[in-house]
Parts: C-alpha cells; structure tokens; sequence
C-alpha cells in the first residue's frame, strides 16, 4: 500500500519557514509483513536487514561531538552484527549530516523516515521540534534524539535518553548552591541559545529561582555567535555570583575565557551539550579547568565501571586517530536502548514501527554501565532526573573527572516539567 504524504513545517524557535513534500511507501495492507520466522516487519526492514536513520551534525557547532556520537553508534552496529544481528537481522546505519541548519535536518529527515525503522540519533532539539508533528501523527517511528528539550516529552515516539534540558539544569543550580557559595537572594547569569534547547534549559533556571529566592539575568544569543564579549560584560555588570550556559562547547569556552581575562571569577556550569576536550588545548583552557562544570545525564567516558572501559578500548580499537568525549556514551546509549528495544520487539514477533513502541514502554530500570537507571514506561515523562556533575581535567580519560555522583536534587524530584 502507497502513502503519500505532504508536510509543512514552521520551525518557528528558529524563524525558519520550511515546505517539504515527500512519499513513502508502506508494507503490507495490514501494517507489516510476516518474516520467515513469523516476525511482523514493515518499514526499514528489507531482506534481512534493520535500517536505522542517523540525523548527525559533522560540519556545524557540535561537529566534535556529532563525529563521536555517530561513530559510538557504528562500532554498537558493528559488534551487534558480529554476534549475528537481532532477532536475525543484521543493522544498519543511514547517515546524513545536516550541519546544525534547519532546512537540511528537517530534509533529512523526509529523505530517511520511509526508508527506516526509526532513528537511533537526531541532533538538535529545535529539529525534532519541527518534526514533532510529523512524527507523532503520521510516521509513528522511533526517535532517540541526541536533544533533550523538556517540550518533546509527551510523543509516544521521540523519548529522550536521561535527563530533560530543565532538569539537568535544576540539578546544576543545586550544585551551584551547594557547593559554590550561590545563595538566595544571588543574581543567576544564564547565557542561552534560542529556541527549544534555550528555553527548556531556562526553565530549570526559573523554576530554581522561584524557588530558591534568586534573580535570573538572561542572556539570549545564536548557535552562530560564538564571541560571548558582550554577554559577559553584561552578566558583570549586573553583578550575578554564578552562571549557567546552554549553548554549544565554542560559546562555553568563549564566555569562560572571557570572563577569566577580564577578572571576572564566579562559576560557571553548563549543560551536557557545552564542552568538548579540545578545548582544553586552546587559550580556553586554563579558565575552563578552574572554573567550568557540566551537568551530564550519566558518568562520564572515563567512568570506572567495566562497561565503561570497555567501550574505552574498543573505541580506540576501532578509532585509533580519534580522541574520546562524552558524545561516545550519548551516541552508546542511544544505540544500546535502540538495541534493546528492538530485542523486546523481537520477543512479541513484531519488528513493525508499532510493535517497537509498544516494546519501549515495557523497559524500566534500563542502565547501560554509566550510573543512571532510565524508566521509557511513562511518555509523559523524562527516563531520568539524575545528573552527574563533571569538571575539565587533562588527566582524566574523555577530559572530564567526576565531582559529583549522579543524583536527582530534591527540587528535581519535586519538579513537573510544564507545570
């Protein structure tokens, strides 16, 4: 049966107007084919083969991390096929680089969605957005999306992997206040993307300020600004005690170094998304091993746990040239959950995009070797509200030490996100 389908979609945390039309053709009147061995397949299964879709940035503001998240996820499809695939089905990987740009993410996503099962990564959560529509009316196909903007909770499809954008902010302000010295009545600089990322991180700030006495001083700026000059003569003018940054690793090292050379010395903690190692070689560097912190949805790549150093040696087995990041474990866990999700699937004999969500929401308790249990069973919900919190450190494997353990604060526990 053919399906043809027109979408319009208005990415409008980015200003941007975009018309694409594309056609898929769909299996089998009845939803899905049967396998030969009695399985339930349909789209992005051919022969003997699983396609998953790959919507990754190589050339834009998260290149370094896009590379390591993607090849995380080739060496999983690597050694997954060696054992003989899942459910007897080798995987594969259809990988298209949109460069952080919304006209190429969302037309990469019209070209992949008809021709797979569903999508193990997609960077960029004003992206997915502008496919939400899309993906929860009609497609209906998996996403584990390298984002975790709170405004995508909710989609029976698109789940984050951890911890929303809000949460993890909630939980940075905690350490902030709990360890270095912001208190009520302290004015919180918070430096932010637009759009989905920006805003959902922002939220975290406000709900934290409502309910910990403090004055949040915004910053909006664009994923192609990349000197924070301005931003942070503006935050040291205000006389904020600490900072928050949802942006990408450039701007991180920028306001850090800025901040650093102009004397200004408070702390400044950013989300998962806002540091890469390389940036310790750069004049950044200094500034960023003194007073830079991340909040992360897991242990770090360094972690000490087996499953850690393992991914550790085959990582650099597979990747000798290529330096170790915290892309590795996202691009990991996204391709493990996928991976297991499609074994739960496999157990009920259905392959088909709807037998795959209905295996997603039968995992709780999920941990993948890198500290934090997630729970799919509720769409309304994040997986998790833990974060660990990370510092820069030359010495440690993937640049990044652990200072604190993965946890969810108390103000993340009682938080809803949109309430």
């Amino acid at each position: 049966m053919t399906r043809t389908c027109a979408a319009r979609v208005a990415a409008g945390a980015l200003a941007a107007s975009l018309l694409l039309a594309g056609c898929s053709s769909k299996a089998g009147d009845d939803g899905g084919e049967k396998a030969a061995g009695g399985v339930k397949t349909a789209d992005g299964i051919s022969g003997k083969t699983i396609t998953l879709g790959v919507l990754t940035d190589m050339t834009g503001v998260y290149a370094t991390l896009g590379k390591s998240v993607t090849q995380a996820q080739q060496l999983y499809v690597k050694q997954v096929n060696a054992k003989g695939g899942i459910c007897g089905y080798k995987l594969e990987l259809s990988i298209r680089d949109h460069g952080y740009d919304p006209q190429k993410a969302v037309a990469g996503y019209t070209e992949l969605e008809p021709k797979v099962l569903g999508f193990a990564q997609f960077i960029g959560s004003p992206f997915v957005a502008a496919v939400k529509q899309r993906v929860d009316g009609q497609d209906k196909g998996l996403v584990l999306p390298q984002a975790w903007s709170s405004e995508l909770l909710g989609s029976p499809y698109i789940r984050t992997i951890g911890s929303t954008y809000d949460i993890e902010t909630i939980n940075a302000i905690d350490f902030l206040m709990q360890e270095k010295g912001l208190k009520k009545g302290d004015k919180l600089g918070h430096v932010y993307f637009e759009g989905d990322y920006g805003e959902s991180a922002l939220a975290g700030s406000k709900y934290m300020a409502k309910k910990n006495g403090l004055t949040v001083v915004e910053q909006k700026i664009k994923p192609t600004d990349n000197d924070m000059t301005a931003q942070v003569a503006a935050l040291k003018q205000a006389g904020v005690k600490a900072i928050v940054i949802s942006a990408g690793p450039r701007q991180a090292a920028s306001l850090v170094g800025v901040a650093a050379a102009g004397g200004f010395d408070v702390p400044v903690i950013g989300n998962n998304s806002a540091f890469a190692p390389q940036l310790l070689a750069t004049q950044a560097g200094p500034a960023l091993l003194k007073n830079y912190y991340v909040a992360n949805p897991s242990l770090p790549i360094g972690a000490d746990t087996p499953e850690a150093k393992n991914l550790v040696a085959d990582y650099r087995k597979a990747y000798p040239k290529d330096s170790l990041d915290n892309g590795v474990v996202a691009g990991w866990a996204a391709i493990t959950v996928f991976g297991e999700v499609l074994k739960k699937a496999c157990d009920t004999k259905d392959l088909t995009r709807e037998g795959v969500d209905k295996a997603l929401l039968t995992i709780s308790g999920f941990d993948d070797g890198f500290g934090v249990a997630m729970d799919f069973s509720d769409p309304k919900a994040a997986s998790s509200k833990e974060s660990a919190i990370l510092q820069p450190d030359k010495d440690a494997v993937g640049g990044m030490k652990v200072v604190r353990e993965p946890a969810a604060s108390s103000d993340a526990r009682s938080y809803t996100p949109g309430a």
